[in-house]
């Protein structure tokens, strides 16, 4: 399988701290990659670094064979990465279209961006449905898929998404894991998903890497990882017999 995105050796600073520490790992074309790991492991650092909003200090960074280290989030996002943050962020004051044209903010191609938002009601009816409401009146379910739709609309190869299940009930878990299945089969889109709940994340996903303290410590396909007394016992609660 060709690599999409690539991190090679990466090391990222916060002043002294040492917040990556030598760091490889790829996301593969079509694939579904999870990223697990406990509170202050480095995920949400390795989605910043991926996205540009934190420098590295060495290593590199590529994206379909390309070398974007040092290139702006904009040019990033451009370039066909797109993110789905924590907690959701919609603009609750705004519309569900308008949540949505914020979404293709870096496109010019009105024509196509009109296209895309016609393709994202389709995609997700309920949106279509709830056009002009106010994204902040939304349930959390909804307001899930409006980050996903909102997403897609910058026409992305990968989209990093950072504790999608997170605050939701558990019915909504399920919908939003077939939704991230559905969006990387029917749309090809690639998914680096970073999740502290190592059972969902590696259900849905072929390979996963494991963080801690900034560091990958373990990594493999999602069925040896899910079977790794390691993660057993510090991720499903499960005691490992001595």
């Amino acid at each position: 399988m060709t690599d999409l995105l690539s991190l090679e050796d990466v090391n990222v600073y916060y002043g002294p701290f040492h917040a990556l520490r030598g760091n490889t790992l790829s996301v593969g074309d079509g694939e579904i990659v999870s990223l697990l790991g406990g509170n202050a492991s480095g995920k949400s650092t390795t989605m910043k670094t991926i996205l540009g909003l934190v420098k590295v200090k060495s290593g590199t960074i590529r994206l379909a064979g390309k070398d974007i280290t040092n290139a702006s989030t904009n040019f990033r996002v451009r370039s066909g990465i797109a993110s789905v943050p924590e907690a959701r962020r919609v603009f609750p004051q705004m519309t569900v279209d308008e949540n949505l044209m914020a979404g293709a903010y870096t496109r010019r191609d009105k024509a196509g961006v009109a296209e895309d938002l016609a393709r994202m009601r389709d995609h997700f009816p309920r949106l279509g449905e709830r056009r002009r409401q106010e994204a902040g009146t939304l349930s959390g379910g909804e307001q899930q898929m409006l980050a996903f739709a909102r997403a897609l609309m910058s026409r992305p190869k990968l989209i990093c998404m950072d504790e999608p299940t997170m605050g939701l009930a558990p019915k909504l878990v399920d919908q939003v894991l077939d939704e991230i299945v559905r969006i990387n089969k029917e749309l090809g889109v690639s998914v680096l998903l970073v999740e502290q709940q190592a059972e969902l994340a590696l259900s849905i996903a072929s390979r996963g890497y494991v963080l801690a303290t900034g560091e990958i410590v373990l990594q493999g396909a999602a069925r040896e990882l899910l079977d790794n007394p390691q993660i057993q016992e510090a991720y499903l609660g499960k005691a490992v017999p001595e």
